[in-house]
C-alpha cells in the first residue's frame, strides 16, 4: 500500500481504483435487495475522483446501476468532460440482487473476479476501496493482487462493542459505566445489579450486541423505580426489567436478538443522561506511513425507537464541544497507529453539559470503517476542493470560505413512491436544487435506486453556515413531497 500511495500524488499514468462497497446488510437492517443496491450505490460519491485526468476506476455492485443515475454523478464533476471521465469507468455488476454481502458474492464468482483483474491497467498502481474490511473483503483483495485500504480483519475485534470498551479503559479515556464480554442474560443482570452498587442513581442501561451498526445492535433496558441495590429482591427485579428490553431494531425478534447475544456477545452499559445531551463523531484515518489524521466531526441525528439509531449528521460539529472530543480520538488514533491498524475509522461519543456549561465527553463506539458520516464528508471534500482544520474545528473551502452540511440516509415518505429516478431529476433542475460549483452550495443524493420502491433517498445539503444548511435540507424534503403528492393527486384526478 506505501508504494501505490505515493503514487496517488503524482497523477502517474495507469493509476487505479476498484470499489467494492460490500457490507453486512442484515447489521443495517437492510432486508431487500432494493435496499440493498441502494447502500452499494451510496458510496458513488468516489465517482468524483474521476477529476483526476487519468485516474481509472471499476465499480462493482450486486446489479447493474442506472446509466441515468452514473451520468448524474459524473454531472457534479468540475472542470472535467463528462464523456472523458465516463471513459474512464468501469462498471461491473455480479447480477445477484439477494441482500448478503457484495465480497462474499464476488468470491463465489471466479469469472467475474478474472474479469475485474483484467480490467485493472497496472496492478502496483491499484488497490481496493471497501466499506468494510472483514476476512471477505481481503480475500477479494488478495484475488485481484491488489493492496487493500483499510484495517486488517485481525484488527476487528477492536471496533466491536466488547473490543472498544477494554481499549477506552486501557487508554484512561472517559466510558460509560458498564460491563463486557457477556454472552448470557444472567450474566447482564449480574452486571446490572454490579453497576447499580456503583451507581445507585442509574435509570436505564443499554445492551448492545458486539457487532452492533448504527445502533441496530442495541436495547434499552428500563432501571427505574427498582428496589434499593443490596436489597434481597433487587436481583429479580432487574432480571424482569431485563426480560422486557425494549429492542432498538423494529426488524429484528427478541428470539433472534437474544441468540445473537449469546453466540457472538455483547455489553451492557450506563445510559448516559442529560438535559443537554447530543452524541458527535469524529473520523480520522491512520495513512500507509503510520501517521494518523484527524478528518472531521459530525454531531449524529438520531432517532427510532429509543433515540439510538443513526439518521443522519451535521458537520462540522458544534465548536463548544468539538475540540474536546478530538483531543480524546487523537488518543485512541495514535494507538490503533502503534498496532498496525491502517484506514479510515470513526469514535463516536455523547457529550453532557452540566449547570455550569461544562460538557463532559464519554467515548462510546470505535467503528474500524466507514460509516455514515464518510460519504457526506467526502462529497464535500471532493466537490469544494477544501479540507477540515481540527484546530478550528471549522471546515474551508481553498478561497477560506467556511462550509457545513446536513446529510441523512433516511430520507422516507410513502408519497416518494409516486416518483422515478427520472422526475427526481427532473425536479432538482427545475426547482433549483443541485449543487452549484459558483456558490459551493446545494444537494446531493444518493441512495437514488431506491426511491420508487422504498419511498427512500439519502441526500447530502451544503450550506454557507448550519442555518443556512438546514433551511436548504429543509426545502429539499418539501419539494420533494409536494411534487411526489402532486404527482399522486394529478393521477386520482385522470383515474
Amino acid at each position: 500500500m506505501p508504494g501505490v500511495w505515493d503514487a496517488m500524488r503524482h497523477d502517474v499514468p495507469n493509476e487505479s481504483v476498484v470499489v467494492v462497497p460490500s457490507m453486512n446488510l442484515t447489521q443495517a437492517n437492510a432486508s431487500s435487495g432494493t435496499l440493498a443496491q441502494a447502500m452499494e450505490e451510496r458510496s458513488l460519491f468516489l465517482l468524483l475522483l474521476l477529476r483526476q485526468p487519468r485516474l481509472r476506476m471499476i465499480y462493482v455492485t450486486s446489479a447493474p446501476i442506472a446509466e441515468s443515475v452514473v451520468s448524474y454523478y459524473l454531472g457534479l464533476l468540475s472542470g472535467v468532460i463528462p464523456e472523458h471521465a465516463r471513459s474512464r469507468l468501469q462498471l461491473v455488476s455480479v447480477g445477484d440482487s439477494s441482500s448478503r454481502p457484495l465480497s462474499e458474492k464476488l468470491l463465489q464468482r471466479p469469472n467475474v473476479l478474472r474479469r475485474i483483474r483484467q480490467l485493472i491497467p497496472d496492478r502496483s498502481l491499484c488497490h481496493l476501496i471497501t466499506y468494510t474490511t472483514t476476512e471477505a473483503e481481503r480475500d477479494v483483495a488478495i484475488a485481484l493482487g491488489i493492496p487493500l485500504y483499510g484495517p486488517d480483519p485481525r484488527y476487528a475485534p477492536l471496533g466491536g462493542k466488547s473490543g472498544c470498551r477494554r481499549l477506552f479503559e486501557e487508554l484512561g479515556l472517559r466510558h460509560p459505566l458498564g460491563r463486557e464480554d457477556l454472552h448470557s442474560i444472567d450474566e447482564v443482570v449480574d452486571a446490572v445489579v454490579d453497576m447499580r452498587r456503583l451507581h445507585p442513581d442509574m435509570t436505564s442501561a443499554i445492551m448492545k450486541l458486539n457487532d452492533g451498526v448504527s445502533g441496530a445492535g442495541n436495547a434499552l433496558v428500563d432501571l427505574g423505580a427498582l428496589p434499593a441495590p443490596g436489597s434481597t429482591d433487587e436481583r429479580a427485579a432487574v432480571a424482569a426489567r431485563v426480560g422486557r428490553m425494549q429492542l432498538e431494531s423494529p426488524i429484528v425478534t427478541r428470539e433472534a436478538y437474544l441468540a445473537k447475544f449469546v453466540k457472538d456477545g455483547g455489553i451492557v452499559e450506563q445510559r448516559i443522561v442529560g438535559e443537554d445531551l447530543l452524541s458527535p463523531s469524529v473520523q480520522m484515518r491512520v495513512l500507509p506511513d503510520g501517521s494518523v489524521e484527524l478528518l472531521s466531526t459530525h454531531d449524529q441525528l438520531l432517532g427510532g425507537e429509543s433515540g439510538q439509531s443513526y439518521l443522519g449528521c451535521l458537520f462540522p460539529a458544534d465548536q463548544d464541544y468539538s475540540l474536546l472530543i478530538s483531543r480524546s480520538a487523537m488518543v485512541i488514533g495514535r494507538r490503533l497507529a502503534e498496532l498496525g491498524v491502517m484506514g479510515r475509522f470513526a469514535v463516536d461519543y455523547v457529550v453532557v453539559r452540566d449547570e455550569s456549561g461544562t460538557w463532559s465527553e464519554y467515548a462510546i463506539e470505535l467503528n474500524l470503517r466507514k460509516g455514515g458520516t464518510t460519504h457526506p464528508f467526502l462529497t464535500l471534500q471532493f466537490l469544494t476542493g477544501g479540507s477540515y482544520d481540527p484546530e478550528r474545528g471549522i471546515f474551508l473551502t481553498p478561497a477560506g470560505e467556511a462550509r457545513h452540511l446536513v446529510a441523512t440516509d433516511h430520507f422516507e415518505d410513502e408519497a416518494l413512491k409516486a416518483l422515478s429516478i427520472d422526475d427526481l431529476f427532473d425536479i432538482v433542475a427545475r426547482q433549483d436544487l443541485q449543487f452549484d460549483h459558483s456558490r459551493q452550495r446545494g444537494a446531493v443524493f444518493h441512495m437514488i435506486s431506491c426511491l420508487t420502491e422504498l419511498g427512500r433517498i439519502g441526500v447530502t445539503v451544503v450550506g454557507h453556515s448550519r442555518d443556512d444548511a438546514w433551511r436548504l435540507y429543509q426545502r429539499v424534503e418539501k419539494v420533494l413531497l409536494d411534487e411526489a403528492r402532486e404527482a399522486q393527486r394529478e393521477l386520482e384526478l385522470d383515474v
